[in-house]
């Protein structure tokens, strides 16, 4: 596997959490360098081995708005 992607997404409490689309990983940060920090400790604990951990990690950011139809 040479990628994997994580949906980040600002968190109503402040800071960012990350989910993996096709893994069992989250994780979260107050900032956005902390989040990426903790995907990295993350993927080292879900991957048995060094060389399974993916070297592409991709952030899609989601960011949800809310607006009135009236």
């Amino acid at each position: 596997m040479k990628e994997i992607i994580f949906i980040l997404e600002e968190d109503i409490e402040g800071g960012y959490t990350a989910r993996a689309l096709e893994f069992p990983i989250f994780t979260q940060g107050e900032t956005l360098e902390e989040v990426k920090r903790n995907i990295k400790d993350a993927l080292k604990c879900h991957f048995d081995e060094e060389d399974k951990i993916p070297k592409v990690i991709r952030l899609h950011t989601v960011k949800e708005e809310v607006f009135s139809y009236a």
